[in-house]
């Protein structure tokens, strides 16, 4: 495994959030992608196209990454407001790692090849941990 990072969800606020942990730990944003990124059709009310569907803010060796919880899914309490990220070394690491975490619990995206290029998924497993697992072929 290569590494593991903290998602945090917002209901709305990423953006002033991550502007915060910005001032606060230093950095720039490696990535920072909005709602109406996503390509193809996904038809959205204008207030939800400019919340934010991926920050990253690289801190020492990790990074925290944050999100918008779309407007279709229950809003985030404290405490179920992150996920744990895994940034796996293969496919078949990510696979192992995916279908383990998943005994008991509820896949909540299943792995796949993603329009971002990574093979993802995302999992709550039986105790109520929320995972993003996710393998990016090195060029």
């Amino acid at each position: 495994m290569k590494s593991s990072n903290i998602t945090i969800m917002f209901n709305g606020n990423t953006e002033a959030a991550f502007n915060f942990y910005k001032s606060v730990f230093g950095g720039e944003f490696t990535t920072l992608s909005r709602m109406k990124d996503i390509p193809g059709d996904h038809p959205m009310p204008p207030d939800q196209a400019e919340k934010i569907l991926y920050v990253q803010l690289p801190i020492g060796d990790s990074s925290i990454m944050g999100m918008d919880i779309p407007a279709h899914m229950p809003p985030t309490n404290a405490g179920n407001n992150f996920m744990v990220t895994l940034d796996t070394s293969s496919e078949e690491e990510n696979t192992r790692l995916f279908n383990e975490l998943s005994e008991g619990g509820i896949v909540m995206m299943p792995l796949g090849h993603q329009f971002w290029g990574a093979f993802f998924g995302m999992v709550t497993d039986k105790f109520g941990i929320q995972w993003m697992l996710s393998y990016v072929k090195e060029q």
